[in-house]
């Protein structure tokens, strides 16, 4: 998920219009190795789960919630928040009109290195204000527009401990397999500390950016495996992901798609619970 933060900042970020994107555009870094170069594009692949929930961001043009909810989409993750000092100024008016569409709402926060993992999440809190059935998610990744200020694992674990004390739940994390293994982007030098399975973040259900046809289970998430996979960012109607259920999400300029482990009465039950 490249930083939204972009846009206003004025950094600059990898490929073309990261700045204007959902979540996927920000594993980008990794994706560019995912397939090798070719003519031909791969068979469709066979997708388990349920093709039902994207995620975006100011960023993304929306001009329909209702079109949305009709291209069979059940939930929304927003971004609600960066760091600790920047809220997104489309979530609050775009959670009400989505839930107004029956569309169920959830927020995450991007992960930084210049606030503490307590500060972060008291700001997510203010910004994002979860309600029960609100499901929540930690952004933990390499930070392409300005990679001093990635956040670091000992943060991340800081912001999921202040979460569950504030509201008895924990976040979902949105990782991709070689950062939460500790593994540099290509040509880059920053990492993280591998996530082990006794970390916290290990206990929080894993949102997986992994764009290849098979996506790999990070170390920490071997034995429970992913509740969302996001195989596809900034899909838009010319250029449609390759086996997915909806050809397009109408309403929406673009956006990344996600399946969810389970069917459509688990993904309710999921959402009813906060993410638990």
């Amino acid at each position: 998920m490249i930083s939204r933060r972009s846009v206003l900042g004025g950094l600059g970020v990898g490929l073309a219009v990261p700045a204007v994107t959902g979540c996927g555009a920000r594993q980008n870094t990794y994706q560019r190795l995912a397939y090798a170069p070719g003519p031909t594009p791969p068979h469709p692949a066979v997708r388990t789960g349920l093709d039902a929930v994207i995620d975006i961001s100011h960023g993304v043009e929306v001009t329909d919630f209702g079109l949305i909810r009709s291209s069979n989409i059940l939930a929304i993750i927003h971004k609600s928040s960066e760091g600790g000092d920047w809220v997104d100024p489309a979530y609050a008016t775009r959670r009400t009109q989505a839930q107004a569409a029956g569309l169920l709402w959830g927020a995450y926060h991007f992960g930084t290195r210049q606030y503490s993992g307590a500060d972060q999440a008291a700001a997510f809190l203010a910004a994002a204000q979860p309600g029960p059935s609100t499901v929540m998610a930690l952004d933990v990744e390499f930070n392409d527009a300005n990679p001093r200020n990635t956040m670091e694992l000992a943060q991340a674990e800081a912001f999921v401990v202040a979460i569950r004390q504030a509201t008895g739940r924990l976040p979902m994390v949105y990782v991709h397999p070689n950062w939460a293994n500790g593994i540099s982007p290509p040509g880059r030098s920053q990492r993280i500390d591998p996530i082990m399975p006794g970390s916290i973040l290990a206990r929080c259900e894993l949102w997986l950016a992994d764009y290849r046809e098979e996506p790999e289970l990070p170390m920490g998430w071997a034995d429970r495996g992913w509740r969302l996979w996001q195989y596809v960012g900034d899909q838009t109607v010319s250029d449609v992901a390759y086996g997915s259920e909806a050809t397009t999400v109408q309403g929406v300029s673009h956006v990344d798609r996600n399946l969810f482990a389970g069917d459509v009465a688990a993904l309710q039950r999921f959402w009813a619970n906060g993410g638990r």
